[in-house]
């Protein structure tokens, strides 16, 4: 039983009521989407909830987050992207693509933490200030590393496309045409 209670009590509990406030059940407070974005920067785990049907409510609440952030100034996501990934709605590739992505930026989520690790290592310190000031020093290497990654990517995707065409005609359409490894000898 109290293992029970001790599983429920690790994810906090947002309620979102029909009058469009949310309720923290943990600190019996309404909150606001800005204080829910502190408890994913801050690597809280929580669930939203409608409080009259009990529907999950999370993604919902993430992605309004996520169109005041980019609402308001420097978004993450161009035009172009966006309307890239509104194409794969439907598509057959849509699981795989949420994957892609989620890989990527697991990624990228691994290559920022280990250039922290290694910022402290220097004395640099974890400040947001501190890491913008590394960050434009080391941007050239930064592009490069990034550059690298996405070669590597897309190296791995051609070379799926081709074991899959090999079985199936599956990938007929992608952008990135597999280039032979072999050269031919004249």
């Amino acid at each position: 039983m109290a293992t029970r209670a001790k599983r429920t009590s690790e994810v906090r509990l947002i309620k979102k009521y029909p009058n469009r406030r949310l309720y923290d059940t943990q600190t019996s407070s309404y909150v606001t989407l800005s204080d829910i974005k502190q408890l994913v920067l801050s690597g809280e785990v929580f669930s939203v909830v409608d409080a009259k049907t009990e529907d999950d409510l999370t993604r919902n609440i993430l992605l309004q987050i996520i169109l005041e952030e980019e609402a308001g100034g420097a978004p993450v996501f161009s035009t172009q992207m966006l309307s890239q990934i509104i194409r794969f709605y439907g598509n057959s590739m849509q699981g795989l693509m949420g994957t892609y992505l989620e890989k990527t930026m697991q990624s990228f989520v691994d290559i920022h933490n280990k250039l922290g690790d290694q910022s402290k290592g220097m004395g640099a310190g974890s400040s947001p200030e501190a890491w913008s000031k590394m960050m434009n020093l080391q941007n050239p290497l930064m592009q490069g590393l990034m550059g690298n990654y996405l070669d590597q990517s897309k190296d791995l995707f051609v070379k799926m496309q081709e074991k899959m065409q090999g079985s199936q005609n599956l990938f007929t359409n992608f952008p990135f045409t597999p280039q032979s490894n072999t050269t031919e000898k004249e």
